[in-house]
């Protein structure tokens, strides 16, 4: 018997099997729907796999962009798929889903960092770091299941980013996917095939430990559109600023992301109708896999 039976999936498009450039990763652009597929294969690959290892609960998240990527019909029944974005105590997810292990799938690096679509939350964000430290999205998305004592276990993507992944969680299991290649190269089956069972040997991972790093922190935000924009949006929330880098502060890693997913997502007027503005987004995201859908 495995070590870990409930296991949370957390996948992107960046790092997927299908996803060469920006235009697949970009919301309805023609290229994302091939790009869909892949993820969706991907993911079937890992909870088959996982079924087959005599895992007992999966739960998928999509967390790329609108989080309406992923075609449930072609994933194993048995996994509860969920799309869209909710409010609770885990940002995104909502609830805590009842995991004792976490795998991310199709993650990309950090943004300021040489990996392939590397970004931080947006690409409207040139360089991130947590004091001094370019951090990856893996680091904030694991922080926020700590609480629940979620372990991160593996984690698939670019080469650079599989490298911030093992780096920010020691002993995580890593999978990389070669972006260098021609698209089309690469055999797939046989890839999807390997992520599985590197997926299966994760499970009996105990070396890594819920991330919960020591505070205080300082996040500096560098944002492509420069000093004006910073300025601006520095002055929305209170935040300090010099030049085109937005810095925050925190004691926790917590706060510190909420903080971050303010001042990259939304407005104190959309703070003040989240749900509202939830129940839209996830709407446009459902019309977007509907398309999706009717193109396939």
């Amino acid at each position: 018997m495995s070590k870990h039976n409930r296991i949370l999936i957390i996948a992107d498009i960046e790092g997927s099997s299908c996803c060469p450039d920006y235009r697949a990763s970009s919301f309805m652009k023609p290229q994302w729907r091939h790009a869909c597929l892949g993820m969706t294969r991907d993911v079937n690959a890992v909870v088959q796999a996982l079924f087959q290892h005599g895992v007992k609960q999966v739960t998928v998240q999509d967390f790329h962009r609108t989080a309406h990527n992923l075609i449930p019909a072609l994933i194993d029944p048995r996994a509860k798929v969920v799309l869209g974005y909710r409010q609770g105590p885990v940002p995104g997810i909502g609830e805590p889903p009842g995991a004792d292990a976490v795998m991310f799938l199709g993650m990309h690096a950090a943004s300021g960092s040489e990996g392939f679509l590397a970004h931080t939350f947006t690409s409207r964000i040139k360089k991130l770091t947590i004091n001094g430290r370019l951090t990856p999205e893996v680091a904030f998305f694991s922080a926020s299941l700590a609480p629940w004592h979620v372990r991160p276990v593996f984690f698939s993507g670019c080469p650079v980013a599989c490298q911030q992944a093992r780096s920010f969680i020691p002993g995580i299991e890593t999978m990389t996917i070669d972006k260098a290649s021609p698209f089309g190269s690469i055999d797939m089956n046989a890839w999807r095939a390997a992520l599985g069972e590197a997926a299966v040997r994760s499970l009996d991972n105990c070396t890594t430990r819920p991330y919960c790093p020591d505070g205080p922190f300082t996040a500096a935000v560098t944002l492509r559109d420069g000093a004006a924009v910073a300025r601006k949006t520095a002055r929305r929330w209170g935040y300090t600023c010099r030049g085109a880098t937005v810095f925050i502060y925190s004691d926790h890693f917590d706060d510190l992301y909420i903080k971050l997913i303010y001042l990259c997502y939304l407005t104190p007027l959309i703070k003040k109708i989240l749900p509202l503005g939830l129940k839209l987004f996830n709407l446009k995201g459902r019309v977007g896999l509907a398309w999706v859908r009717y193109g396939l």
